[in-house]
């Protein structure tokens, strides 16, 4: 077979998905750790981390559901299905876990993670329709 047939040709390089996969991941701990911080709470790395997993969990989610790989960086296909995922998921494990899930904490998360996650993969493609030029 040729590596035609076996690969096609649009394939993403896998360097890109990691760094989508690794932005989305510190973005969403600088989410928790900007919240963590906003709210003075103790254990500051242990915060962080209990803070994110249900946002990350919802992310995966999100990249798994829009098989983000395909095309991580699209705003459309990956952007707003990671921030939905991770939303959504988010707070619905907080919710099962027992954490705090309040209407103004819910505002500021889709408002934060919205410009978090989309925000760079907007740019990202500014940049992109900019060098195109």
């Amino acid at each position: 077979m040729s590596s035609a047939k076996t690969r096609p040709a649009n394939r993403v390089p896998a360097k890109i998905v990691l760094a989508a996969a690794a932005a989305d991941i510190v973005l969403i701990l600088a989410f928790a750790a900007i919240g963590r911080d906003a709210h003075h709470r103790e254990n500051p790395v242990a915060g962080v981390f209990l803070t994110a997993w249900p946002f990350l969990a919802g992310a995966a989610l999100g990249w798994i559901a829009a098989k983000a790989w395909r095309s991580p960086l699209s705003v459309r296909r990956a952007g707003v299905a990671v921030w939905l995922g991770s939303l959504v998921g988010g707070m619905l494990l907080r919710g099962l876990t027992g954490q705090t899930v309040v209407l103004p904490f819910v505002i500021v998360a889709t408002l934060s993670l919205a410009l978090f996650l989309l925000g760079y993969r907007l740019l990202g493609a500014a940049a992109a329709k900019f060098r195109n030029r």
